[in-house]
């Protein structure tokens, strides 16, 4: 990771980002746009890697980690619209750029990784919000359990080969995500479906 303190000053181009990126796809609410303007992406990237930073797309990191496009994170937050009450488990891509985000939105916040997630390695605890930091194919069968009841989850979904975000609620002890929009993503390959038999 950089040290803003070593580095040039970013704020100009985090402003341009909000401008250029995110209110020209709806994402207009102040406290999003306040959280991405105060933490500089570059903070979550190699030095070699810092200067795509602020790019439209998801920049790839080492052993599948990766930092999503500034837009995604702005319709994630859009759609989850956290409370002060909420406890928050973010499930992370491989930084702490989403964690960083909602940390102050919330009244606390867990991360894990998606390896663990996947694997149903959860922590203890019931949490008002599940966050994904990108896209998956399916949700783990022990993920219902960490939420409480009306708990929301907000994740990116892959449905025949889109990104999609995707939302839901546990109702009567179930979970299951609906799409919300298409939306380009890194999908977390530790999510993906077992491959099955075809026949041609």
């Amino acid at each position: 990771m950089t040290n803003t303190t070593l580095t040039r000053d970013t704020k100009a181009a985090r402003k341009a980002m909000i401008d250029s990126q995110l209110r020209t796809s709806g994402v207009n609410e102040e406290f999003i746009l306040a959280r991405m303007l105060a933490v500089p992406r570059e903070d979550f990237l190699p030095e070699e890697k810092a200067g795509l930073a602020y790019i439209d797309r998801s920049v790839s990191l080492s052993e599948g980690a990766h930092l999503a496009s500034p837009l995604f994170y702005g319709k994630l937050l859009l759609e989850a619209a956290p409370l002060p009450a909420d406890r928050a488990l973010v499930i992370s891509g491989g930084t702490a750029y989403l964690e960083t985000l909602i940390a102050p939105l919330v009244s606390e916040v867990t991360a894990i990784s998606s390896a663990d997630a996947a694997q149903g390695k959860l922590p203890k605890g019931e949490y008002s919000l599940i966050l994904v930091d990108g896209a998956i194919e399916e949700l783990p069968s022990s993920l219902p359990a960490c939420l409480v009841e009306g708990g929301r989850i907000v994740s990116g979904l892959v449905l025949r080969q889109v990104t999609r975000l995707a939302s839901g609620r546990k109702i009567a002890g179930k979970l299951s995500l609906e799409p919300v929009e298409d939306l380009g993503m890194p999908v977390i390959s530790a999510f993906n479906k077992p491959k099955g038999w075809t026949f041609t």
